[in-house]
């Protein structure tokens, strides 16, 4: 019988995630595959096989190597990555070979001591609530593991070693005209927060006539310097160190598995991840007159409704995760779709957050109207008014979570800062939409423990505000 985790294992909006050597231990992840394993021969995909990649975190090519002999064991063949690879890059590779789904060994933006099981559908999107129950109930069961030793797997064909760069690159090529952007003279510094990201952006569009900076490139599951590999305003301090000294024109980051994405102007001001959602949903709608709806989760920013008015398009909200932001893309058939978290995913391409497809959105956003970052910044603002956002964490113990909620729902205001709150809802989380527009957020991570507050308003002062009494409400 395979150890079982000190907490059950619960997929949460993107995937399961444990803390290493604790809960996330190779009997755990063997466990998981094997359950994947069962679905798959549910409901008759085995034949089509599974894409498997990795991020650069501890023991992840081996968590990765695990997971495929369970697969090959159950007589599935998995095309492995030889290496650290983004997650978007897996993705893709689902629908480049037709794949049945995939296993993206990562925790994303967690603190270095997590690790993490993706699992992804047959269009390469984050796999759904369906999928997940059936995972989670097939580890309930506690099936026994089938497994192949690795080596024995490889010399029978149920894995392969594949190399899933050159499709993707060639996906790009087909979203964006990359000879056009290696020749645009940019200055770039490029932040891999020591993850899977590391490289891509030179190779993509590296060359003689742009200048790249590397920062964070090499390998360190540690993640030093930072308190995790989130592309927020706190931990690139290397990033917006570099940019200050001058002749850069965009500072970009990406995270742990290079999903998410965080900019930083020429000036060393970080461009929180609202601004680059609307920046980006402007760029398709106003630069490239692409038309179709946008779709956010209910953590973003509401500047996309004033998008969708000014270009007649529609906008449609779900709750936090990508696995209800891709369904939505795909039945509205949605230009872009996004979340607070930094993640953008875009029609035409694999249905999934891609850091590198946002980053030369952003890229050729500039190179098509001449503009700097904060002159993008600028003209958004002209057309939907200007727009302030900040997010704060606060962890708490496994024994808090229940009374934090209890205190909020206990006292649920009609009124916040003096302004009426024109609309509250549980839809994912507690939400207080005021009267002069702006808003307040108190919502649980679904893998971590941590309450978090997500504040919109017209000046940074009311934001501040919002955010100070979201922790006063729950008592944190």
């Amino acid at each position: 019988m395979p150890e079982m985790a000190n907490t059950p294992i619960k997929f949460g909006t993107d995937g399961w995630r444990g803390l290493i050597a604790r809960d996330f231990t190779f009997a755990n992840v063997e466990l998981c595959a094997q359950a994947y394993a069962d679905y798959l021969k549910v409901v008759g995909l085995t034949a089509r096989g599974v894409v498997i990649g990795y991020d650069t975190r501890f023991l992840s090519e081996d968590f990765a190597a695990a997971t495929a002999e369970v697969l090959a064991g159950n007589g599935i063949k998995t095309l492995l990555s030889p290496s650290p690879v983004p997650t978007p890059v897996v993705s893709y590779a689902v629908m480049a070979n037709g794949a049945s789904g995939a296993v993206v060994i990562t925790a994303s933006h967690n603190p270095p001591h997590w690790n993490g099981f993706k699992v992804k559908d047959s269009a390469g999107s984050s796999a759904g609530g369906e999928i997940i129950k059936a995972i989670e109930n097939n580890i309930a069961r506690q099936n026994s593991i089938k497994k192949l030793g690795l080596k024995t797997a490889i010399s029978q064909g149920f894995v392969e070693y594949r190399d899933f760069s050159p499709a993707y690159r060639e996906q790009l090529m087909r979203l964006v005209d990359l000879n056009k952007l290696k020749n645009a003279g940019f200055r770039l510094a490029v932040d891999a927060m020591f993850g899977a990201g590391a490289g891509y952006f030179k190779t993509l569009i590296g060359g003689e006539n742009n200048t790249i900076v590397g920062i964070n490139q090499e390998r360190n599951p540690i993640f030093p310097g930072m308190r995790q590999p989130e592309p927020i305003e706190g931990n690139l301090g290397a990033l917006l160190d570099r940019v200050r000294q001058g002749d850069i024109d965009l500072g970009i980051a990406t995270d742990g598995d290079a999903d998410r994405i965080g900019l930083v102007d020429e000036n060393g001001h970080f461009l929180n991840q609202l601004q680059v959602y609307a920046l980006l949903a402007f760029y398709l709608l106003e630069v490239r007159k692409q038309r179709g709806a946008l779709v956010k989760t209910i953590t973003t920013t509401s500047m996309l409704y004033r998008l969708g008015e000014l270009y007649d398009v529609p906008v449609y909200e779900t709750p936090v995760g990508f696995k209800y932001v891709a369904p939505a893309m795909r039945k509205h058939d949605a230009i872009i779709g996004g979340e607070e978290s930094g993640g953008y995913g875009f029609r035409g391409h694999v249905l999934e957050r891609d850091a590198m497809v946002a980053g030369l959105y952003f890229l050729d956003f500039m190179a098509q109207t001449g503009k700097k970052p904060s002159e993008l910044l600028v003209w958004l603002y002209e057309k939907v008014g200007e727009h302030y956002y900040d997010r704060v964490d606060a962890t708490f113990s496994t024994d808090e979570g229940d009374k934090i909620k209890q205190r909020i729902t206990d006292a649920l205001p009609d009124i916040i800062l003096g302004v009426e709150v024109a609309g509250k809802d549980t839809y994912d989380g507690f939400r207080f939409r005021l009267a002069d527009r702006s808003w307040l957020l108190i919502r649980f991570s679904g893998t971590e423990p941590l309450v978090r507050f997500y504040a919109e308003a017209s000046s940074n002062e009311k934001v501040s505000q919002l955010l100070a009494f979201g922790r006063e409400l729950a008592g944190v």
